[in-house]
């Protein structure tokens, strides 16, 4: 079955140090995308993101690291799921390439299925925001 992916790249005026700091420390990932809980930066382990319960979702993105190469690949596993019975299983990928002026961070979703139109759809629309936010952060973070 074929999957869709989105992706995003941001030209960051900051170095890939500060950059891997906003994607991998808890209280940093908790300002831009969404609140963490048990994060261990080690493949394999295990976390999850826990916001506010919206109509139709509980809030709750459970994730698994696959790669991570400091200052350089950050990938882990995206699930989302409803009691009602939608599931979402898709991978999320940060790429940090070093560029003249500071970085350039690659961000790619994949995964959707076909049938999943209306989770891409919101799925991009939230990452333009967290990515909004992100750039932000980054701003005030030394």
């Amino acid at each position: 079955m074929s999957t869709d992916s989105l992706s995003f790249e941001f030209d960051l005026p900051h170095p890939p140090e500060r950059v891997w700091r906003a994607l991998t420390e808890p209280a940093l990932l908790t300002e831009w995308l969404l609140p963490v809980m048990d994060l261990t930066l080690e493949p394999g382990a295990a976390f999850t993101f826990k916001t506010q319960p919206q109509p139709g979702w509980d809030g709750i993105v459970n994730c698994r690291f696959v790669e991570i190469e400091a200052h350089r690949k950050l990938r882990y596993t995206w699930v989302v799921g409803d009691p009602g019975g939608w599931l979402i299983d898709t991978v999320v990928t940060f790429t940090l390439t070093p560029t003249a002026s500071g970085t350039r961070l690659s961000l790619v979703q994949s995964g959707f299925k076909p049938d999943q139109k209306r989770e891409f759809g919101g799925a991009r629309y939230g990452w333009k925001m967290m990515g909004d936010k992100l750039v932000d952060l980054l701003a005030r973070i030394p």
